[in-house]
């Protein structure tokens, strides 16, 4: 169904749900490539680099380690895997690394409370949705 996929990685949210979805989209489907995109906020970056002394490529390569038992068990499902890295503001580097690659869905976790029902997508998942021409995969 779809050979060129972006998985956009939020450390905070769940991803155990993610691997069989991505099986399903590829389904039937030769070298079907998924890129794992994260952003560093640039916060987070100007606190690792004044607190720890941390610069982008050390925390990418420590974000990097703490996410290949995900990319193992991608990889296990025959998907090609590459892991980008990137340092701004999340929306717009989510929506930038779009526009400039010609991918073919988006997937995106999104763990919510039940009791926030009203508040069913993320602010960044929103915003994402509602600002592509590609289709979005919403997992829970």
């Amino acid at each position: 169904m779809y050979k060129k996929i972006l998985l956009a990685y939020d450390f905070d949210n769940s991803f155990n749900n993610v691997p069989k979805e991505l099986e399903n989209l590829t389904y039937g489907v030769e070298n079907a490539e998924v890129t794992v995109f994260n952003v560093i906020p640039e916060g987070e970056l100007e606190t690792s680099v004044r607190y720890d002394n941390k610069h982008f490529e050390d925390l990418a390569n420590e974000k990097s380690e703490a996410l290949s038992p995900f990319i193992q068990k991608l990889e296990t499902l025959d998907l090609k895997v590459n892991v980008k890295f990137k340092t701004g503001y999340i929306k717009q580097s989510i929506l930038a690394e779009i526009n400039e690659n010609a991918y073919d869905i988006v997937v995106m976790s999104n763990k919510r409370e039940k009791s926030e029902l009203k508040n069913i997508l993320g602010n960044v998942t929103h915003k994402i949705a509602s600002n592509v021409d590609i289709p979005v995969l919403i997992v829970n």
